[in-house]
């Protein structure tokens, strides 16, 4: 029967052997030490001696005692008996002759191990599976894994399966029923009435008030960032994101929410409870706020950059260089009569002008030097001016892209500015007053003086209509562009966004840090006091750096260190093919099937129907249509080709009709539900026995692909190394080395993608949770190297894209990178008063995860001493690890 949340297959896996081990963990877990060997050695009999180790390596391998002590793989078997020398097998069946034999033994194993019985620690486990249900509101199974994972490390025995997946079930749904009271709990009846009037539909509407709001901007233009502004104002003017929310309730679990009531459907959200309603709407709303305020900056960043500069430089580019021959033209006239003048001279008498004029006449016409002085002076910036003065003038021109949303920019959305940017936030407070049409007279009264520099004074400071002497659409300019390059440093930053907000005010203080330390720290699983966490991690970084060190040069590459401490690796020449791969490679693409993608699809449909299952509609409900599974491959095939759905409609055919197919993918197709269904794609992928081959699924790269957008979207950029002369973006995935992709994220235009990494990492649709992480240097960077360990997660090992490029990280087996030497220093400001950007991230926007390597996810240390410890890393607990380091 299955077991709360778990499959029928999962629970009968729970604490029993899924088959032989293998030869690698045979030796790992079933490899009896001295002090094992001692301990067995008290028994007499070798059915004694033999059983006694079985019931000790199964408690090390599974993590329990099996009520049938004897029910094991015959080879574990075969392995114990082989390193106790007892000769016949068959007599281990005596062991479990009397009944009260194994329980003494295994109070014996229990109490030589420090082994402790679930009850004595259900109080600790509840509080954790609470913190992290609190804290993350990961889904039943993930906690499960990594409830499991918790008691193996802290050398508790598991108990029955129902056991544990009843109380996780119990203590995760009154986690998320104490997050929907206290929500709603601080709602006036007032605000209440607002949220639920969010889902009515307005008479004369076609769509609800929420359902609108979720509909951002797409295309980027004046016109749009208008209406984006109108947008934000209207939903900035409800009020609720200024509401001050409980201290105790994690970010993680507003963002959450808020995505679920992003995608949801208003019927939807009128079924749920009292409290869980106006929870998700007051989470949907907060989110929107900051949506809104983003999607404002989002197109301003995107009309300046492209729009305005970006077209304002091409355009001054492509000026200067139709000039170019005519300037060259001029300035070798002019060069032949300044050298002409410099030889007349030279001779040291004293020439009077008539004569210095004949000898420049005799080489270039007074004329044509005329001539040559104006046209040079008209397209070459005098002394000491900058050479944008050209583009500015451009910038000038194009007041009216700007005008319309410059009124209500600053009014709609609340910035705030550090002492540098103070007087850049404080002129554009005052644009509106200048473009409302009003003033006709601008002086230098009316604006920042200090403000304009460079050529700007050139285009600013000139006499007007009505007797002015500034040119407003010239200082308008330049106050916008200095406003866009403190936006994009952050000197300049909206606080109601979420993207373009002060990044030195995300960190948690004072109150708000000593009612979130408690649950974020237990979940965690982090010191109070992070100095001893600290220098733990610096002995485990230097013990692998000493570890890739001794093996530099070992394999006949060249490497070297230069001054800076950089590592150099040589380039690695390509191994050629052998005959046989090339062979082999022709025999199997000889015998691969042509098939079309549609039949392909419908064969995974048949072969895993998990796939087709996970295809809901956005209510939650399963597809009743007849042939569902058809439709369904018939869209994909759309999408995945981009050829649209006139190829595959076919008429007379109910499953390929263009309505049906319409239906299908507006209601059943979307990111939620392609991430569902990879989940069942990963699990049979590691079935097959060639992905197992090629490894455990335990390792996992993570890179990103750039592609061209070719329709207008506020959430692309350009880049002309990868885009050329158009906009695209990145879409980062991971993918382990089974050949299966774990997950993906979309990232706008070509940023650094270290951080979105992170994301993609903790955000993967199934399988495994991967050991190892492989990045190029794109995806790497110290802090998110330390924020990676800090979050106890998997260990990263950077890799450059070519191998004399970035050679800062080292390349290491067990995963671990960092630069050549490491220094452990105590941070300005411990955890106690104030929380890390690592605590913040890992418990609010990140699902938290155990870090874990294969020693540490199955058992204890594997030292030759078997001190009974935790492992740590490199199968060894923290003790033995600062004994090696000594």
């Amino acid at each position: 029967m299955p077991v709360e949340f778990l499959s029928d297959e999962e629970a009968a896996a729970y604490g029993r052997y899924v088959g032989a081990p293998t030869r690698a963990e045979l030796e790992k877990m079933f490899f009896l030490d001295d002090a094992d060997r001692k301990l067995i050695g008290r028994r007499r009999g070798d059915q004694h001696r033999l059983g006694f180790a079985l019931q000790l390596t199964t408690a090390r391998f599974v993590g329990r005692f099996l009520p049938d002590p004897l029910e094991v793989p015959a080879e574990v078997i075969d392995y114990l008996a082989d390193q106790l020398g007892v000769a016949d097998v068959s007599q281990v069946k005596q062991y479990t002759e009397r009944r009260q034999t194994q329980f003494d033994h295994q109070d014996e194993i229990k109490k030589a191990y420090g082994l402790r019985e679930f009850s004595a620690v259900e109080a600790e486990f509840t509080a954790w599976v609470d913190a992290r249900a609190w804290n993350t509101g990961d889904g039943k199974k993930g906690i499960f894994v990594d409830g499991v994972s918790w008691l193996r490390s802290n050398k508790v025995l598991l108990p029955g399966v129902t056991t544990l997946t009843r109380l996780i079930a119990r203590v995760r749904d009154e986690a998320t029923e104490r997050l929907h009271d206290t929500l709603y709990g601080i709602l006036s009846p007032r605000q209440q009435a607002i949220l639920a009037r969010l889902l009515e539909v307005p008479e004369g509407a076609r769509s609800s008030d929420l359902e609108r709001w979720r509909k951002g901007p797409s295309v980027p233009s004046g016109r749009n960032m208008e209406k984006a502004l109108e947008r934000a104002g209207e939903i900035l003017s409800v009020g609720l994101g200024s509401m001050e929310l409980p201290p105790g309730v994690p970010h993680r679990r507003m963002v959450d929410l808020a995505r679920y009531g992003m995608t949801a459907t208003a019927t939807t959200l009128r079924r749920h409870g009292p409290s869980r309603q106006p929870a998700t709407l007051l989470a949907t709303v907060i989110y929107l706020e900051g949506k809104s305020v983003d999607d404002c900056l989002d197109l301003l960043d995107l009309l300046m950059t492209t729009e305005l500069i970006g077209k304002a430089e091409t355009a001054t580019d492509k000026e200067r260089a139709r000039q170019h021959p005519k300037l060259a033209r001029h300035s070798a006239t002019l060069a032949v009569a300044v050298e002409t003048l410099l030889e007349v001279t030279e001779y040291g008498e004293e020439l009077r002008l008539e004569q210095v004029w004949e000898a420049i006449d005799a080489m270039v016409p007074r004329r044509e030097l005329k001539e040559a002085v104006a046209a040079v002076t008209g397209m070459v910036p005098p002394p000491g001016a900058d050479a944008d003065g050209q583009m500015r003038a451009l910038l000038a021109e194009r007041i009216a892209t700007v005008s319309g949303f410059l009124k209500t920019l600053t009014t709609v959305i609340e910035f705030g500015a550090n002492a540098e940017a103070q007087r850049v936030l404080a002129a554009m407070r005052t644009l509106p007053r200048l473009l409302d049409g009003r003033k006709k007279k601008v002086t230098e009264d009316d604006i920042d003086v200090a403000l304009v520099s460079g050529s700007w004074k050139r285009l600013v400071f000139r006499a007007g209509s009505h007797g002015s002497t500034v040119d407003k659409n010239a200082y308008t300019m330049c106050v916008l562009t200095e406003f866009h390059r403190h936006l994009t440093r952050r000197d300049v930053y909206a606080e109601a966004s979420a993207r373009w907000r002060d990044p030195r005010g995300q960190l948690l203080d004072g109150a708000d840090w000593v009612a979130a330390k408690g649950p974020a720290l237990t979940d965690l699983q982090l010191p109070e006091h992070p100095e001893t966490l600290l220098a733990e991690h610096a002995l485990v970084l230097h013990l692998a750096l000493r570890d890739v060190a001794a093996r530099l040069g070992t394999d006949g590459v060249d490497v070297t260190v230069d001054e800076e401490g950089r590592l150099h690796v040589a380039r690695l020449q390509a191994l050629p093919e052998p005959p046989s791969l090339v062979d082999l490679r022709k025999r199997v693409a000889g015998m691969l099937p042509r098939v079309d993608l549609p039949e392909l699809l419908l064969k995974v449909m048949g072969r895993v129907p998990g796939f087709e299952a996970a295809f809901t509609s956005v209510a939650g409900g399963v597809s009743k249509l007849a042939d569902f599974g058809v439709s369904v491959a018939a869209c994909l095939t759309a999408q995945a080709l981009n050829i649209g759905y006139a190829p595959v409609v076919k008429a007379g055919t109910a499953a390929l009709e263009r309505d049906r197919l319409s239906h299908v993918a507006q209601n059943y197709l979307s990111a939620e539900t392609f991430s569902l269904a990879n989940a069942p794609l990963i699990e049979e992928q590691a079935k097959i026995g060639f992905a197992r081959q090629l490894g455990g699924g335990l390792v996992a790269a993570i890179d990103g692909m750039r592609f061209v957008v070719p329709v207008p979207s506020i959430y692309t950029r350009p880049n002309r190394k990868f885009f050329g002369g158009k906009r695209g973006l990145t879409w980062l995935n991971m993918i382990n080395d089974q050949g299966a992709g774990l997950g993906a994220k979309v990232v706008t235009g070509t940023v650094r993608d270290s951080l979105h990494m992170i994301d993609v990492l903790f955000r993967r649709d199934g399988g495994q949770r991967p050991d190892i992480i492989v990045t190029d240097t794109g995806s790497y960077s110290d802090v998110v190297f330390g924020l990676v360990h800090l979050t106890r997660s998997p260990p990263m090992a950077a890799f450059s894209r070519r191998c004399t490029s970035s050679p800062t990280r080292w390349r290491s087996r067990i995963g671990v990178t960092s630069r050549a030497s490491a220094t452990c220093r105590s941070p300005a400001t411990p955890w106690p008063g104030r929380s890390s950007t690592a605590v913040r991230a890992r418990s609010t926007s990140a699902t938290t995860r155990a870090w874990r390597t294969s020693s540490a996810r199955s058992g204890w240390c594997s030292t030759a001493s078997r001190c009974g410890r935790p492992n740590i890393i490199l199968g060894r607990c923290w003790s033995c690890v600062r004994r090696a380091g000594r």
